[in-house]
This record gives structure tokens, sequence and C-alpha cells, in this order.
């Protein structure tokens, strides 16, 4: 599919702000500025870019615990976001609910979600909502592979189906659960097999190319759109980091790493950018300087940013 070369561009630019988000955490985990856990995606930036890209500002979104880069993608604060990180009130959740908790309502991102696979429930409940107020709107819930395990993904995909409800399953299938590989885990063959088990139609699409992963959900949001119900979309992908920061990794061989590093989605983005002379080196390199310097410029916000009063801890809650 032809698509825009501004688009192009701008899905370059987004891949490498989340690039160089994630790339940071390392750092602010090592020094103890982060409360809690972080989940980096590098390597899984043209999953969160092409399927958030493709939806329209009133779709809304639900994520994982791996979320960073489906919020940057969804356009929300980078400020808040990094506040968020490190337990400022400054953060989305005032500070409280950290990397795996941060939701932005503003741009219609639902949430992240410590718990895997329990965005599916607010995936559909989002999308039952926009069914019965008449919009035209559609809901897409990021999930692993990891999750097709749970009960609530057979649950609340068999209540969408039934009901037609206008939400998109996409499956960032980047190999491991954890440590667990997807073959060992799933009884199916392939992962699009389990959307069959409800009823709906899978699509199977490269997670490395970022205008495969656009075209695949603009078409699945048009369908849903269109009263035709849910739609899944199986991404492949790799996660080239550790599951959390710490991870050594021992569960992986770096052999297979480094194959699927050959197709890294940034450098693929850049080549093709490059090849129809759209960009030259030094473009890319003021595109790096210019991400690195909003994160840079996020952190130091968010670390002046003062930590929530301590009476403010039975806030917010809901029991």
């Amino acid at each position: 599919m032809v698509r825009d070369v501004d688009l192009e561009v701008r899905m370059l630019k987004t891949m490498m702000l989340i690039r160089a988000f994630d790339s940071n955490l390392p750092t602010l985990y090592n020094k103890g500025l982060i409360q809690g856990s972080s989940h980096s995606a590098i390597g899984q930036e043209a999953v969160a870019t092409g399927a958030c890209l493709a939806l329209r500002p009133e779709d809304f979104v639900t994520s994982t615990h791996r979320g960073h880069g489906h919020t940057i993608a969804k356009g929300a604060d980078l400020t808040r976001m990094t506040a968020e990180l490190l337990g400022r009130e400054l953060g989305f959740c005032r500070g409280k609910g950290g990397s795996m908790h941060i939701a932005d309502f503003s741009v219609n991102m639902l949430g992240a979600n410590g718990i895997v696979g329990a965005s599916f429930g607010i995936a559909a409940g989002a999308a039952l909502s926009v069914k019965l107020q008449g919009s035209d709107s559609v809901v897409l819930a990021f999930f692993g592979e990891g999750a097709l395990n749970q009960g609530t993904f057979l649950e609340c995909a068999n209540m969408a189906k039934i009901w037609s409800l206008p939400v998109i399953f996409l499956c960032e299938n980047n190999h491991f659960a954890m440590s667990a590989r997807p073959e060992e885990m799933l009884a199916v063959r392939a992962i699009t097999d389990r959307a069959g088990a409800v009823g709906m139609k899978g699509v199977e699409v490269d997670g490395m190319d970022v205008g495969a992963v656009f075209d695949a959900v603009q078409a699945a949001a048009a369908r849903a759109r269109a009263g035709e119900g849910p739609q899944f979309i199986a991404a492949e992908c790799y996660r080239f980091e550790g599951h959390f920061s710490g991870d050594a990794m021992a569960y992986r061989d770096n052999s297979e790493a480094d194959e699927w590093l050959k197709r890294d989605p940034i450098l693929r983005q850049q080549r093709m950018l490059m090849s129809k002379d759209v960009l030259a080196d030094e473009d890319i390199k003021s595109m790096e300087s210019v991400a690195k310097s909003e994160v840079d410029e996020a952190l130091a916000l968010a670390s002046a940013a003062p930590f929530p009063d301590p009476g403010q801890a039975w806030e917010d809650v809901y029991a």
C-alpha cells in the first residue's frame, strides 16, 4: 500500500522516540530512580507505532506491562509519563502507579496493566460502551502471546464476537513470555488459531515492519467501524532486551538475537526512506538527536517535580 511520505517519516520519528525513551531505562534503574519495575519494548517499536498511527484520535487503546511504546505512540505527554516512572506527583497517576499502570485518558490511552491479560476486559467493556453510544470509534487491545493462555481472552473475545463489538485484539508475539517460548506454552500451531476458536478471522503480520502493521490495523479498524465485529491481528516481533531491567537473558541464544537485529524496525524504516531519497544520513542523525533531547528534557522536568505527599496514600483507590 502506498503511504504518504510525511506519515512514513512520522512513523520513523515515533519509533526513534520510543527507542530513546526505553534505552534510558537501565540508567534510571541502576541509579535507583525508577519506582518499582519497568519493561522495555526495544525491538517492538513498529507494532506500537504502526498500530496507534493507524487509529483515529478518538479511538481507544489498552496496554500491557510493556506499554511505554503504546503510550508514546498514542500521543501521551512524555514528561508526565517520565514523572510516573520516577514516582513524582506530576505523573499521570500522581506517581503512585509506576511504569506498569500508566494511563492518559486525554488521548484515550486506557492504561497499562501489571496483570497479564487483565486489559482484555477493559477493552471489551470500552468497546461495548462505544457501541451503546452509537460512536464509530474502535478499541485496540495490545497483549503479548503469553496472555493468550489467560481465561480472560476466551471470555472477552467470545463476548466481543457474540455482541459484535468494535475491538481489535493485537497480539505482540515477541517470542518470550518472560522466558517461555510460545511453542512450548501454546497448544495451537498458529497464534491466529486462537481467534478461529471464537469465530474471528486472524491476520498475521510482520511486526518488524511498521508499514505492514499500519496497513493491517487500518484495515481491521475499517472492518470494525463497518459493524463486522472484533478483529484479531498477530504481529510477529522480537524483544531485543531482557524481560525487565536487570534480566541477564540466559534463556536466549545470541545467534538467534543477531538474526532478528538485522531486521531492526527502525533501521528498516531508515533504509527505506533513504533509498527513496526522502532522508539523508544527516537527517537521521538530527532525528536521533531530537529524540534524545526530548527524553532528556522530560527527565529533567520530571526529576524536579515533587514526590506525592504521604497523606495522599489512600486517595485514588477503590477500597
